[in-house]
């Protein structure tokens, strides 16, 4: 090997170039794959969510395809649970997030117990209305949006329009055809025919719209008196619509709770919904939070007892004032040892005591032992309180 001739070192080879992609010995950047990934999932969102704000076209590729696949590290700890159990299905949490329709929003305890209640009375009502064997099944309540609602209308069906009168809003019932063209059946007297041969796509007479209309005044009457433990409240009918863009009674945005009810009539029947967008319900919304009927936050009589005791025992400054006088800053600031301030009070002069800025009572001064004293004339408390 041959030496430099200036320093005696050997030559140093060139430096090698590193490619973007590539680390020491030819490996992938990891790092820099996982960042990229992560860059064209959040644009592939954002997109979507674009698309979904402006009313796009629901043609066009499917969302797997719309969201690239994202790195095994991320992916594996997105299918993982809190309690380490792995995913059944191969979508991505983003793409989860991305289809779900369910719109989070706080619960209200109350309001599940208000529509058990609209079962109970609703059950006796339609027992009374049809004179037949009505059964109503509360299936649960649910959170979405009104938009979402409006779209999973089913074709055929009717639409109840009312308004809360005290709260200045409004709400929405839906009737299924089967349970239609059941309760038409039952009110003329017709046979006990199928639901599926009966539920044609037609529309809706007079008559059927005319008793329809009957069924729903029975429901919001039952609904107005499931409401009332915890406010007073009427439901009032507006109108009956065939297609939900005509009943749109909220923005498609804003969320919204609806109940869904089963009714059937010796193997008749069909499904009736009660939406009420959290709008309409945000009057009472303290009440509805409640956990049980007639809670009331903050109101403890244990509490309150061991307050009122502590308050007892508590020290207070009771002052005595013989005279107050207004003088100016000047005078104040030239007063010195041994002036005297005379006060305009003669030995029977009334004397307040006073506790901080409110005078509690007032008395005459006097002498008890060695020490001076004032005597209670008057209670000024109780005074003021009758005067107001």
């Amino acid at each position: 090997m041959t030496e430099d001739k200036q320093g005696g070192n050997p030559p140093q080879p060139p430096p090698r170039k590193r490619t973007g992609g590539k680390a020491r010995g030819g490996a992938p950047n990891k790092a820099q794959e996982e960042t990229q990934a992560w860059e064209a999932t959040v644009a592939a969102a954002l997109d979507l969510a674009s698309r979904v704000v402006h009313n796009a076209s629901p043609a066009g590729p499917d969302l797997a395809q719309m969201i690239p696949e994202l790195p095994e590290r991320s992916l594996s700890a997105q299918a993982t649970g809190a309690t380490g159990a792995t995913a059944e299905d191969g979508s991505s949490g983003m793409e989860r997030m991305l289809l779900s329709g369910i719109v989070a929003y706080e619960r209200l305890p109350m309001l599940e117990i208000v529509f058990d209640r609209l079962v109970r009375t609703m059950s006796t009502s339609l027992r009374n209305f049809t004179s037949d064997n009505v059964e109503v099944v509360f299936r649960g309540l649910a959170s979405l949006r009104f938009g979402d609602y409006i779209e999973t209308i089913p074709n055929p069906s009717i639409l109840g329009v009312f308004k809360a009168e005290q709260w200045d809003n409004y709400g929405l019932v839906m009737v299924d055809a089967p349970l239609i063209y059941s309760m038409v059946d039952v009110l003329l007297g017709g046979r006990p025919t199928s639901i599926a041969a009966s539920v044609v796509d037609r529309s809706f007479t007079t008559i059927e719209r005319q008793l329809v209309e009957r069924m729903i005044d029975v429901l919001l009457r039952d609904l107005s008196d499931a409401f009332a433990p915890l406010t007073e409240v009427r439901f009032r009918f507006d109108r009956l619509e065939v297609i939900g863009r005509f009943a749109t009674i909220s923005r498609a945005s804003n969320a919204a709770a609806m109940a869904n009810l089963h009714v059937n009539m010796d193997g008749r029947g069909g499904v009736m919904q009660i939406l009420l967008p959290y709008a309409t319900l945000e009057p009472v919304r303290e009440l509805l939070l409640q956990q049980y009927m007639g809670e009331t936050l903050g109101r403890d009589s244990i509490w309150e007892t061991h307050l009122a005791e502590e308050l007892r025992q508590t020290d207070i400054v009771l002052d005595a004032v013989l005279d107050e006088q207004v003088m100016d800053f000047a005078t104040v600031l030239a007063l010195r040892i041994g002036d005297t301030l005379p006060l305009n009070v003669s030995p029977g002069t009334p004397v307040q005591l006073r506790c901080g800025p409110i005078p509690i009572f007032e008395g005459r001064t006097g002498r008890r032992g060695t020490r001076l004293a004032v005597l209670i004339d008057r209670l000024l408390a109780q005074e003021a309180q009758a005067q107001t």
